[in-house]
């Protein structure tokens, strides 16, 4: 028995080459844009695409396993070996289409074959055959048959179809099956870690199109198809595609005011500080509880606190895609898990790094978690650290390295990089399920008192880096934006359309804050997403290409918030906010007691919202 299992080693081999080849002629096909790119970065692309091939290796291997192992107990002495033969020289023709039609429509798309692509194929075939129609059809056609060549030619060196029972016990045979069918499981998955495997798994460069090629074509479409469940149809349809523009236009009219100027310098060094959960709940200066935050309610009193902001929804993912591209959240989708979508949105590091401002992002945690990592490395950063870059011994979270690791090694780093820069941080500890290093300042194991530990942690690894970096040379010219990620459910177990689980803190802090505007609020009821705008337009950044984003502090805008969750979405200004359930099609909670026309008129304003968010995603 041990020699059939064996047979489908040779298998994968096989298919690591296959895919090896294809990504070989990829490279080569693309040559004239990788020319100031180094041969070993080129040929790293191979290593770090074995994850994602084997992945796919192991789908391919999955159903023939299958159909193997209840042979075996069917007690066949053998397969047929044209079964498994045909099998295979279908794969590779397929593979070889999809490979052929990939060159060509990265070259016009700048992503690789996705549901986006076959939706046009099967549904608008005239404007794709009309869009491929300027692509090279002979090159196409010759490594079309090249790669079927090569591909059947090495099946029949590598792949030994001789599948036969050896007449083991049946204790052998359930063992053995048992641990065959576990390992196929655990390579799709991509191993034991806490992220299931994704394209940020393949990402290594900051030349996009070396992180491209390291991604399986195949598992990149077969994943892309899987996550477009709900094919390109948008639910949210209340309004025409026009009259939901125009709706949403007035909300973002240009004001005609100045921005108020709160800085001393357009060019400071920036520090992003998004800090996990860090509801307003639990945040004394924001009428939360007190205690729990005393850092973050002490640096308060000594910048620019913007006291009614709301998460664009409540997972990391999407509040940092909110955070550092403006664009809101998706309700039943994330854009950044969908790369020829996120790699379109503007993004701010970006903007910095256009200036001349070197970028970096610091998270203790695995970078490849919600595809993070490529959605960073393709939106401006020049540096990622993340869970790699600290000793095993300090992984000692669940999640990874706890905070205060994260925020001594930004401040170490910082101290030897060039001025002006741009930094990120991104902390982790305040997350279920509420691991700490020390012992927990709000005793018990009440989930509520557990939160509020990791809360407080978290709050004083900020106080501890803000007072470090003091002493900094850097220091003096520096900006410090805290935020926070999400909010969340607790304390209070709040429901997911309670506006209470989306409020968060947004504070301007440090020297370069104007003295007369420290200690000073800004009560304009705003979104996550207002961060772009409001923080390019001090810099002399132009912010128009985030369109879904305000100047919080420029009088002439509006204030209002939006946000959403999995069939539902908000709506509020400072008076009323109203939360509605998509499903239901009606008004689940109001802050405040029901007001006939505040309803209608928000519900009006937050159909149109959600309709053209989910309509621009689906066009990205």
């Amino acid at each position: 028995m041990l020699k059939s299992f064996v047979v489908f080693f040779r298998f994968y081999v096989f298919w690591i080459l296959f895919f090896a080849i294809e990504r070989l002629v990829f490279l080569l096909y693309f040559s004239d844009k990788l020319k100031a790119v180094s041969f070993g970065e080129k040929a790293a692309s191979f290593w770090y695409a074995l994850r994602l091939d084997s992945s796919m290796v192991a789908y391919i291997s999955a159903l023939p396993l299958i159909i193997y192992i209840l042979f075996l107990f069917l007690k066949r002495s053998y397969l047929s070996r044209s079964v498994p033969r045909v099998f295979v020289i279908v794969l590779i023709c397929a593979f070889s289409i999809i490979t052929a039609f990939n060159f060509n429509l990265y070259r016009e798309w700048g992503s690789k074959i996705n549901y986006r692509a076959l939706d046009m194929a099967f549904n608008s075939t005239n404007e794709a055959i009309a869009s491929g129609s300027s692509s090279p059809i002979l090159l196409s056609a010759l490594i079309l048959l090249g790669l079927i060549a090569v591909g059947i030619f090495l099946s029949e060196k590598l792949i030994d179809y001789r599948l036969q029972d050896t007449g083991a016990s049946l204790l052998k045979k359930i063992s053995g099956s048992f641990l065959v069918v576990a390992i196929c499981a655990l390579v799709i998955r991509g191993g034991w870690q806490l992220s299931p495997i994704n394209q940020s798994m393949a990402y290594f460069s900051s030349e996009t199109i070396l992180n491209h090629a390291a991604v399986n074509t195949e598992w990149n479409l077969l994943q892309d198809v899987l996550s477009n469940k709900y094919g390109n149809d948008n639910p949210y349809k209340y309004y025409s595609p026009g009259e939901a523009k125009k709706i949403v236009d007035s909300l973002f009219e240009k004001p005609t005011d100045e921005s108020t100027n709160i800085l001393t310098t357009t060019k400071p060094n920036v520090v992003l500080i998004v800090i996990e959960s860090f509801t307003a709940e639990l945040i004394e200066s924001l009428g939360g509880e007190k205690g729990v935050a005393p850092n973050m309610t002490q640096l308060s009193r000594d910048g620019l606190l913007f006291t009614d902001i709301y998460a664009a929804a409540g997972r990391t993912d999407k509040g940092m895609i909110a955070t550092l591209s403006a664009f809101p959240g998706q309700a039943i989708r994330s854009i950044m898990k969908q790369n020829d979508k996120q790699e379109k949105l503007p993004g701010i590091a970006r903007d910095f790094k256009s200036i001349g401002y070197n970028t970096s992002f610091y998270y203790g945690g695995e970078s490849e978690f919600f595809n993070m990592k490529s959605y960073i490395l393709g939106h401006g950063y020049d540096k990622l650290i993340d869970q790699h870059s600290f000793e095993k011994k300090d992984m000692n979270s669940k999640w990874g390295t706890y905070d205060h690791m994260v925020f001594r090694k930004n401040l170490n780093d910082l101290g030897k990089e060039g001025q002006p820069f741009f930094s990120t941080i991104l902390t982790l500890t305040n997350h279920e399920p509420f691991e700490l290093p020390g012992k927990p300042h709000f005793p018990g194991e009440n989930v509520e008192n557990k939160f509020r530990s990791t809360f407080f942690y978290t709050d004083s690894c900020l106080g501890a880096y803000i007072r470090e970096a003091r002493k900094t040379h850097w220091y003096k010219n520096t900006l410090f934006v805290i935020l926070a990620d999400h909010s969340h459910r607790l304390p209070g177990n709040l429901a997911e359309y309670d506006p209470k689980r989306y409020r968060i803190p947004l504070l301007f802090y440090g020297d370069v804050v104007k003295p007369e505007f420290r200690g000073q609020t800004v009560n304009k009821t705003g979104n996550q997403t207002d961060l772009a705008a409001t923080l390019l337009t001090q810099l002399s950044i132009d912010p128009s290409r985030y369109q879904w984003s305000r100047d919080l502090l420029n009088p002439g805008n509006k204030g209002f918030a939006f946000f959403n969750w999995d069939n539902g979405f908000a709506f509020g200004t400072e008076e009323q906010i109203v939360s509605f359930d998509n499903v239901g099609k009606n008004i689940i909670l109001r802050k405040k007691p029901a007001d006939a026309r505040t309803d209608k008129e928000l519900t009006y304003y937050g159909k149109a919202y959600m309709q053209r968010v989910f309509q621009e995603y689906l066009e990205y």
